[in-house]
Formats: C-alpha cells, sequence, structure tokens
C-alpha cells in the first residue's frame, strides 16, 4: 500500500493527552479522544433498554441468574462521541487503541473494540511517559489487548455493583446525599467501625516526665530522663491501651506530678556537665520515587489534596507530558528522566556533586 495514502487513527481518553501525543507523531495520524469510558453499567432506569427492563436484575445491570453476565449502554453523554469515532474510522487504515496500560483503560479499549467493530488492522498501543522516544517506541511495540486486565476491571466493577448498589441508599440517608459504596468503601466502612470500637476501648492513663535542653560546642540537644535509681521511667509504648496499665511484664517506674517536680527541684541544684560529644558519619539516600499511594499521602500532608485532588492534579501532569504515568506501586524513574537530572547537576554543580552512577532503589 502506498504510505501516502495511509491513515492511522489513534483513541486516548482525553482530549489533553490527544493534544500532547499529537505532536510526537507523524502527519498521516489522527489522534481523537473516547473521553473515558464509552460503555458501562446503566445508571438509572432511563438507561435500561426496553427489552430488559422486565428483567429482575436490570436495575443493577448485572444478570445474577446468567453467571453474572453484565448489561452494558452506551450513555446519553457519550452517543455523539461513540458516533465521530466511527466517522473517524471509516476513512482510517490501521487503528491504534492507546488508552492508559491499567486496568481501566484496557477496558476502555476492549470497549471501544466492541462498539467500533473495526475491519481494518488493530493493535494495543501502550507507554508510561508521553515523550517523543516512548511513543517511538510503543509505536514499534504495539501488541493484542489484554483481556486478564480487562476480565479484572469487569469483575471490579461488577462487585462495586453487587455491594455498593444496595448501600447506597442508606449512605443518602444516614451520612449525606450523593454518595456511592462499593467494594472498596463497604470494606472502609467496616474498618472505621472497628477502629472506633477500639477509640471507645481505650483506657486513658497518666505519666510524667523530664527532658532537659543541653548544649555542648555550640551544639544544643534534648536529653531525656532515661531511668531512676536504675529503674526506667515508662514512657508511652509501655502502656496497654486497653487496660491503661503497665503492659504484662512491664516493671518500669510511673512517675506521677509530684515525684517528676520533686526530681526536677532536685536536679536545679544540681551541676550540669556534658562530658564529651560523639559524631558519627551517616548516609542519606534519596526517598524512592512516588508510587501512587506514597504520593496522595505526601500530597495530603504537604499540601492538604485529597486523593481525588491529588489525581486529578497527577492526571494533568501526565496527559501533557510531564511525569510518568502515576497510578502504579512500582518505582522506576523514566531513563530520559535520570539522565537529564544527572546533566542538570553537572552543568549546575560541577562532577564533584554527580555521582558515578545513578542511585539504586
Amino acid at each position: 500500500m502506498n504510505s501516502s495514502l495511509e491513515h492511522t487513527l489513534v483513541i486516548v481518553e482525553s482530549p489533553t493527552k490527544a493534544r500532547t501525543i499529537r505532536q510526537f507523531l507523524p502527519s498521516n495520524f489522527e489522534v481523537l479522544a473516547s473521553m473515558g469510558h464509552v460503555r458501562d453499567l446503566p445508571k438509572g432506569a432511563g438507561e435500561i433498554p426496553a427489552a430488559m427492563k422486565k428483567e429482575k436484575w436490570s436495575r443493577i445491570g448485572v444478570n445474577t441468574t446468567e453467571d453474572f453476565e453484565p448489561l452494558y449502554v452506551v450513555p446519553k453523554e457519550k452517543k455523539k462521541v461513540v458516533k465521530n469515532l466511527k466517522d473517524a474510522l471509516k476513512g482510517a487504515t490501521q487503528l491504534l487503541l492507546a488508552t492508559d496500560e491499567d486496568r481501566e483503560g484496557e477496558s476502555i479499549s476492549w470497549h471501544l473494540m466492541q462498539l467500533l467493530k473495526p475491519k481494518i488492522p488493530t493493535r494495543r498501543m501502550v507507554f508510561h511517559e508521553i515523550t517523543k522516544k516512548a511513543i517511538n517506541k510503543a509505536l514499534g511495540e504495539t501488541r493484542e489487548i489484554d483481556m486478564e486486565l480487562v476480565q479484572a476491571q469487569e469483575t471490579r466493577r461488577i462487585l462495586d455493583r453487587l455491594f455498593g448498589y444496595e448501600l447506597s441508599p442508606l449512605l443518602w440517608k444516614k451520612v449525606a446525599p450523593r454518595l456511592s459504596a462499593g467494594r472498596v468503601q463497604s470494606v472502609s466502612v467496616r474498618l472505621l467501625v472497628k477502629r472506633e470500637r477500639e477509640r471507645r476501648s481505650f483506657k486513658k492513663a497518666s505519666y510524667w516526665d523530664l527532658k532537659a535542653l543541653l548544649s555542648k560546642d555550640e551544639i544544643n540537644f534534648e536529653s531525656k530522663l532515661f531511668s531512676v535509681d536504675g529503674k526506667k521511667v515508662a514512657n508511652g509504648s509501655d502502656f496497654d491501651e486497653k487496660t491503661g496499665l503497665l503492659k504484662v511484664g512491664n516493671k518500669s517506674l510511673i512517675l506521677d506530678e509530684k515525684q517528676a517536680l520533686n526530681l526536677l527541684n532536685s536536679l536545679k541544684k544540681e551541676k550540669w556537665e556534658v562530658n564529651k560529644i560523639e559524631k558519627k558519619p551517616t548516609t542519606r539516600r534519596p526517598v524512592p520515587p512516588f508510587t501512587t499511594s506514597t504520593l496522595q499521602q505526601e500530597s495530603n500532608r504537604k499540601l492538604r489534596l485529597s486523593a481525588r485532588e491529588t489525581m486529578r492534579c497527577a492526571q494533568g501532569l501526565y496527559e501533557r507530558g510531564y511525569i510518568t504515568y502515576m497510578r502504579t506501586d512500582s518505582v522506576h524513574l523514566s531513563q530520559q528522566a535520570i539522565d537529564a537530572s544527572r546533566q542538570c547537576v553537572l552543568k549546575k554543580y560541577g562532577s564533584k556533586y554527580l555521582s558515578e552512577k545513578p542511585s539504586s532503589i
């Protein structure tokens, strides 16, 4: 076939990702967005096909009488998107499904195949970073749709309906409207209840300790009372949170307020002396790159962002080509990012501050 007549259609999830990828592809490539999922279980009675409305299971969209077969429909707001994709496919000679390489992305590609029914060569294109090098590599390493990932996503979605659809109305009444419960939320509620019961059964205990701020050679440090007459002074970790008493077998000394103040007054009369300070070399290594969970934890701790806000920001950065894919438990770094970082250190600070090789995780 004449290459000048070839026309490749690439489908991604979002318009932002489409715009970023388009700049790295040849002129005969057309990049369109599916705007997320194009099919899903019905969200309400209005989306259930007329032929299925009489079925008892149609309300949840899962056929519980026939091996839990899901009922997929195209939402009203996605019908125009699907039509545009079908129209674009008519002039294409090749179709590349370039959704994210995770369960959701694989599922979107599979649903696109089911809806578009392409009669032209169709391949799955995956990458973890949106750079020219990564896109060119992905073009040469396309694959088939991974049905194990598709089935994993489908199973999670069905479980959401079976476990959460009945519980959600209870949340609307007891907690707040428009909340949803699913396979994750249902378990989370159980964990919260368990922790609340532990909190209520917690028994508080009182103990006192002493701390002194000392200094030597212009080095300030805090010293904590460790023992009295050879007997270890109790701290928070020595108590049983369910009884409020010392843990079984623990014979630490519990100081009360009077004892602590008496010790404080007696120590004020003494002469304090720091005999020596020991300095030992330590090695500090850089923290590992973010995974999904550590990214969410740090953004909440430092920026007070919720998990949803964090992932929305990360998704935008990924689609613009600034970070690698963020829904992962891997701490793998892009080689392009490593090389760029090392060049930056070399240029700004010199070879003295550049390690011989990148540190291993």
